[in-house]
């Protein structure tokens, strides 16, 4: 495993279109939430041991892959930046946890209450992300949910030294992510995909 970036933003703050740009700007893929087999429910033994706080070979799980982006990655990113001490950790933003929130209950949050129903028959993977993210099962609640974003973010700034920190706004697009890499712009519009107009609501 040699990342070249490691993630730690939440899902909903632009991570689909990062992976676009950073595949671009890296030729090779990235670990995104929708890049597993069988996402968001059966992420695989790799990913349920890391979730379960079992040790994880993230050689194995993160083999060819050159940056992770997005669930379930960003929760594992104080073990995946130690392990890449070179790596830029790149945590994308929302400009708040309420515009967060409003992102993430219009979306993803629709196939995670899905899995709520007893008569569920898929994996737990998503739930396990949403209990570890929040630290409780009782996480589908706007105000957990919003401590949790604000409290993930606050120790990422915490941890990681500035120098090595990209905070980063999708509105912000190339520009930031290539300084900080040191690659030239691309002389292409930014990828933008997966946003909310796009989910289709029931």
């Amino acid at each position: 495993m040699n990342l070249k970036v490691v993630g730690a933003g939440l899902p909903r703050t632009g991570t689909s279109s990062l992976r676009k740009a950073l595949e671009y700007l890296l030729d090779g893929p990235c670990c995104h939430m929708s890049a597993l087999p069988g996402h968001p429910f059966d992420l695989g033994e790799g990913w349920q041991r890391a979730i379960a706080g079992k040790p994880t070979d993230w050689d194995q799980v993160l083999d060819g892959f050159v940056a992770t982006l997005d669930w379930p990655a960003s929760l594992f990113w104080r073990d995946l930046s130690e392990r890449n001490p070179d790596a830029l950790v790149l945590m994308s933003v929302r400009t708040n946890a309420q515009e967060w929130w409003e992102s993430v209950d219009a979306t993803i949050m629709e196939p995670a209450r899905m899995a709520l129903s007893p008569d569920w028959q898929g994996g737990r993977d998503f739930q396990d992300m949403l209990e570890r993210f929040t630290g409780t099962t009782h996480w589908d609640d706007p105000s957990t949910m919003m401590a949790a974003y604000d409290r993930h973010n606050e120790e990422v700034r915490k941890t990681v030294p500035s120098e090595r920190l990209l905070e980063w706004h999708a509105s912000e697009g190339w520009e930031p992510i290539c300084q900080a890499l040191d690659l030239p712009v691309p002389d292409k519009p930014f990828p933008w995909v997966n946003q909310r107009s796009e989910w289709r609501s029931e």
